[in-house]
């Protein structure tokens, strides 16, 4: 049992730290959102192995379910739709 708790505390490990990296480096704001939204989860997961389920709960619910939403808004509100035609009437 320890060696498979082990396993998945690495292989979550690997996962937030490649989320965390990839929401620095990558240079799309959406997709540097939903990495943001895998680190996030991932630390939850972290909490769950550690026997704090409230910690978890909570973590997924301002964080992943409050801010990332607030984020993906932002995103969407300011986002460039690209250039627009104009039709001159005259």
């Amino acid at each position: 049992m320890a060696l498979l708790e082990t396993l998945a505390f690495a292989l979550f490990a690997l996962v937030t730290v490649g989320s965390s990296l990839g929401v620095v480096l990558v240079r799309d704001v959406w997709h540097a959102a939903l990495l943001l939204g895998a680190a996030l989860t991932s630390v939850a997961i972290h909490y769950v192995m550690l026997r704090a389920e409230f910690l978890a709960a909570m973590q997924i619910l301002v964080y992943v379910g409050g801010v990332l939403i607030l984020i993906t808004f932002a995103v969407m509100l300011v986002r460039d739709q690209g250039p627009e035609l104009e039709v001159d009437g005259a």
